[in-house]
């Protein structure tokens, strides 16, 4: 063997090992350096996370990642007994404060029900004095889920309100359609397939569901300020204010019947729905769950309320204004805008092909936003110049869309109520002035008036209006910072750590927010409106104090750095609502429980002494004329025919009520008589109330409605009482009660007490001198 090949060999195996061995020096040195980066930037991140983790996550995360990671910040694989922890507390979270909010709303329930028996006395009173107790568009109301019970069957029941010819002389009505008696052909129905006629009189069970949906509201009301907040303490606050302010929150303590007490529980089902749909840690099947339950509740909604389609608009308005402005996703606002299209188009053709959902403003502003977004693309690029100039543009194109489309639909379906409508806004907002009945009586009517100082007082001494207003104001500037971030391009995230995670961030708030704006507004001009405004108030100022996130918004405005700013958030989330509810609790709680304690009476003898003497003197087949309010009355209370009543939603109504009215005019005797000749009525009823009415809002009687109309009133600057024009005859309700002629060729008195009197309109003039 060669010696020579030999060492060459060697040689090679020798360098073979010396690379090996560089190689896995350099491979381990690399290592140990990949280690000491990965303990060091490990180091800084656990230091730095420390530091700011309250900036990063709410209070309620914070808690449940402490069980499952360790003091060096990784998580605890081996330590399988403590996984089970977080969700325990979770889910007994959940148990108690779902036991809260049904408990909530059925001691609300209850309330309701002992404070109805308390002021009415209904179960011991006859059925006539129950009946009574309905006033005015209440008692029309429950005449008609009477009728629907009296009738063989429920098709006939249903039959008989679709071809009305017993409710008003002359016409024959769609009362289903017209008057919107969907709750109480459903409340019919209900009552009769379950076989309730046994266990329950009709009167107590449709006041009952009535009150039941009332429970529904304040539970749902419960459930929104408990999802804003991530804590139940805020449902609990919710329903403390909301009962407290209970004047201003809703009508149902007085008139039970109302559409709105039927419609609002499925607003706030709606509302609560949205809430959840559009937070951004919902998973699919919540979502999911969420949107269905919106959809069911906006279609309910819609088939209630006449004006639901307004109400819903104003929403939409809220989520255009959030797609704008990119603190929502798009694809959310899409399928709520078809939500709204599909719950449109079903309440079309449910409701008798009714033409005003067709002609409503959400359906014009839900296409033309559609269609804008099509002509416009990368609305959301660009620098910020070039953004806001995009922004402006859309709303343009929004705008001008929407109400070309508005008119174009209402050319091709007319409205007649499109005139009726302008005139009161015009009158409304000083751009005209009317001498219009319908429209000045509307303009007098307390729900169209604005609010009165008294409204804010309340709310103030309640401490619901100074927390719902620093609530609001956070927020808002909470959501302009971002808006304005996002316009700027700031990153939301930089260095690897997660910003802080501010209140404006989360889209459920900023809906919320521009949602407490929008109605807040409108209910400044309407005072019925507030009852839309003021429950929401309840619930939005409830979840603010109850919020860590919104106390760390304003830590971080602070910037407070000698307390923790998570651990003063935790503290004042829980003490500040608690020291709330309780001195408020101690403020009114007796109040309320007064109201339960002390028996009042409500007993109108003279109207049941008129409706008594109406079943049993006059033909069953006798038509009666007099005030809208009073023919409801008269309608429940003793079936008879009537020439107008309290809703007077379309031109021939307005145009009865006004006619009817003359009786309080200055008028002829003659004039009088052939109106009511005209309706076929046969008994004219005049109310001492109207007639001699001595309010205090002068303008707003009847009687001075009426002459303003006729143009026998003109408006003077001062108040005297010297601005009356020239008419040849005397107020025709004070000059038929002295029994002269010609008043007594064309009437004869048939009834009277303290209160009314009663007409009979004769067939055959004799005239006397």
């Amino acid at each position: 063997m060669n010696p020579r090949c030999n060492t060459g060999r060697l040689g090679e195996m020798i360098e073979t090992r010396k690379r090996r061995k560089q190689k896995c020096l350099e491979e381990c040195a690399v290592r140990e350096e990949a280690k000491l980066e990965e303990s060091a930037a490990d180091a800084c991140l656990e230091e730095s996370s420390v530091k700011d983790v309250s900036e990063q996550t709410s209070a309620k995360e914070i808690s449940s990642r402490a069980e499952d990671v360790t003091p060096n910040g990784k998580n605890d694989a081996g330590n399988k007994g403590t996984k089970w922890k977080p969700a325990l507390h979770q889910w007994a979270k959940v148990f108690f404060g779902s036991w809260a909010a049904i408990a909530s709303g059925m001691l609300y329930a209850v309330y309701l029900s002992t404070f109805h028996e308390r002021k009415f006395w209904f179960s011991s009173k006859q059925e006539l004095e129950r009946e009574i107790s309905f006033q005015a568009d209440s008692g029309l109301y429950y005449y008609y889920y009477k009728k629907m019970l009296q009738a063989t069957s429920i098709q006939e029941g249903f039959f008989e309100l679709t071809h009305d010819n017993k409710t008003l002389s002359l016409r024959t009505l769609n009362s289903v359609q017209q008057i919107g008696l969907y709750p109480e052909v459903f409340t019919g129905i209900l009552y009769r397939i379950t076989g309730s006629g046994e266990a329950i009189e009709p009167v107590y069970f449709y006041i009952g569901i009535i009150f039941g949906l009332q429970a529904v509201y304040v539970t749902a009301l419960y459930v929104t300020s408990w999802m804003l907040s991530g804590t139940w303490m805020a449902g609990m606050l919710t329903v403390v204010w909301y009962i407290i302010n209970r004047t201003d929150t809703t009508r149902v303590e007085h008139t039970v019947p109302l559409r709105e007490n039927w419609a609002l529980p499925y607003f706030a089902l709606q509302v609560g729905a949205l809430t959840g749909y559009l937070k951004t840690n919902i998973n699919s099947t919540m979502e999911v769950f969420s949107y269905l339950l919106m959809c069911a509740s906006a279609f309910a909604f819609i088939m209630i309320w006449e004006i639901s389609h307004y109400v819903l608009f104003v929403q939409a308005f809220s989520l255009f204004l959030l797609d704008c402005l990119d603190l929502i996703p798009s694809r959310k606002v899409t399928e709520v805008y078809r939500m709204y299209l599909v719950c449109l188009a079903l309440g079309y053709f449910t409701q008798f092909r009714n033409s005003a959902l067709l002609a409503s403003p959400l359906l014009s502003f839900i296409c033309g936003s559609h269609l804008a977004k099509y002509i416009q693309q990368n609305m959301k690029k660009g620098h910020f110049v070039a953004r806001l100039m995009k922004l402006l543009l859309h709303f343009y194109l929004v705008f001008t869309i929407s109400i070309i489309l508005n008119l174009v639909i209402k050319k091709i379906l007319p409205q007649e109520e499109n005139e009726h409508i302008l005139k009161f806004f015009e009158a409304k907002f000083d751009l005209n002035t009317t001498r219009d009945f319908s429209t000045n009586l509307l303009l007098c009517q307390e729900t169209f008036q604005t609010p009165s100082p008294e409204f804010f007082i309340r709310l103030t001494q309640t401490c619901l209006l100074p927390f719902c207003m620093s609530v609001m104001l956070i927020c808002l500037l909470s959501t302009l910072e971002v808006v304005a971030n996002k316009f700027r391009n700031v990153p939301q995230k930089s260095d690897g750590v997660p910003d802080i995670v501010v209140i404006g961030e989360r889209p459920e708030v900023a809906y919320h927010v521009l949602h407490m704006v929008l109605f807040g507004s409108l209910a400044l001009m309407f005072q019925g409106l507030k009852y839309l405004w003021t429950p929401y108030a309840c619930m939005f100022a409830a979840f603010g104090v109850c919020s860590p996130e919104l106390w760390m918004t304003v830590f971080k405005w602070l910037r407070l750095r000698t307390v923790p700013p998570l651990l003063l958030a935790l503290v004042l989330s829980t003490a500040v609502p608690t020291i709330i509810a309780f001195s408020i609790w101690k403020d009114f709680f007796p109040d309320v429980m007064s109201e339960l304690s002390e028996l009042q009476e409500f007993y109108d003898s003279d109207t049941v002494e008129l409706m008594n003497w109406i079943k049993k003197q006059t033909p069953t087949a006798a038509v009666f004329a007099g005030s809208m309010q009073l023919m409801g009355t008269v309608k429940l209370c003793t079936g008879r025919t009537v020439t107008t009543h309290p809703l007077y939603s379309d031109r021939d109504m307005r145009k009865r009520t006004e006619e009817i009215y003359q009786v309080y005019s200055r008028r002829s005797a003659e004039d009088i008589y052939m109106i009511l000749v005209s309706y076929k009525a046969d008994y004219v009823i005049i109310e001492e109330g109207i007639c001699n009415d001595m309010g205090p809002v002068k303008g707003c009687r009847v009687k001075d409605l009426v002459d303003v109309a006729n143009g026998h009133i003109l408006h003077s600057e001062d108040d005297s009482d010297t601005n009356y024009a020239f008419s040849l005859y005397g107020r025709f309700c004070h000059e038929i009660e002295r029994d002269y002629s010609p008043y007594i060729n064309y009437f004869t008195r048939a009834y009277w007490n303290r209160s009314y009197r009663v007409y009979r309109v004769n067939t055959l003039i004799s005239f006397q001198y």
